[in-house]
């Protein structure tokens, strides 16, 4: 089909423009490059029937289900904005609404959703590339009893690594405030922008991995996508959080070696850390409150 808006190839990370001709995968609400190969995890609901009914195979590889889609929980989110931001405008223009839609820009609070996504998208492929050197990665996990999840959770023969991906404009750098007489005090700022409740967040979701895990060491990573990075002294740590970049992210990561049982481990946190497509099915029926008609037909049968 032929694309109707921006896109990300979910194999390869590549960015695919509107009006592009790409594979859109049904089951991850996803798109793929054309010429990337067909994986056996993007399967049709028609596939998907028959598999319920023939014997399984043996897995080479983790299910796609288990590790889950990265960036999947953001594509969603900005799918259902848009998507009520352009029914709002049907109604209000009538016959009209159709012109409207395609003269109107997106909200920036509704880009900002398409945007994020895109990050997790290109950091989780670049992750994936990481399997063959010992690396697994469980993309985009519910946090149980929340609507929040977790981007990226990475598992080494040295340890854990939970990992919020971000696709920021600007220079991340860290300030200090304080000291000798007053508390000290370490705010993250990206260009004029105060991150430093990123942090929080993170150091959150770490102590929910340790409560899993036990003794396996746990480290919280701040990965800004495409942010302005200096070319000398870039990369910094803030409360025992590293604020990095993707090819630092990976080095790291391939060279974190040791003794974690890197299957047992990523089982015990995928059992707790469902991935967030789980909930596609308690979504599909709140899309279909806000999704206007025309929105309901095939995906194959009109441009996205």
């Amino acid at each position: 089909m032929r694309l109707r808006y921006p896109g990300t190839c979910r194999v390869c990370g590549a960015g695919l423009p509107a009006r592009t001709d790409a594979v859109y995968e049904r089951a991850t609400r996803t798109v793929r490059c054309v010429e990337c190969p067909v994986e056996e995890t993007a399967t049709t609901a028609s596939d998907e029937s028959l598999m319920l009914t023939s014997a399984p195979e043996p897995a080479t590889s983790e299910p796609a289900e288990e590790a889950g889609v990265a960036g999947s929980s953001a594509r969603r989110e900005y799918e259902r904005r848009r998507a009520r931001d352009e029914e709002r405008l049907r109604q209000r223009w009538g016959r009209l609404g159709g012109v409207a839609v395609a003269l109107s820009d997106e909200r920036q609070s509704t880009t900002a959703w398409e945007r994020g996504a895109v990050g997790e998208e290109r950091l989780g492929a670049r992750l994936d590339g990481l399997t063959s050197r010992g690396v697994v990665v469980l993309h985009d996990r519910r946090i149980p009893g929340t609507r929040a999840n977790i981007d990226h959770i990475a598992v080494t023969g040295g340890g854990i690594w939970v990992i919020d991906a971000k696709r920021y404009q600007g220079r991340p750098q860290l300030t200090i405030e304080g000291g000798f007489l007053r508390p000290r005090v370490e705010r993250l700022l990206v260009g004029r922008r105060d991150c430093t409740k990123l942090v929080d967040g993170v150091l959150k979701q770490v102590e929910l991995v340790r409560e899993v895990v036990g003794d396996v060491p746990v480290t919280g990573v701040i990965c800004f996508v495409e942010a302005d990075w200096p070319m000398i002294g870039s990369a910094f740590s803030t409360r025992g959080v590293p604020v990095l970049w993707p090819k630092r992210l990976a080095k790291l990561l391939v060279e974190d070696g040791g003794d974690v049982d890197v299957a047992a481990t990523r089982q015990a946190l995928a059992s707790r850390f469902r991935p967030s497509l789980c909930r596609s099915v308690r979504e599909r029926f709140r899309l279909r409150a806000v999704l206007p008609a025309h929105h309901l037909g095939d995906p194959d049968r009109r441009e996205r």
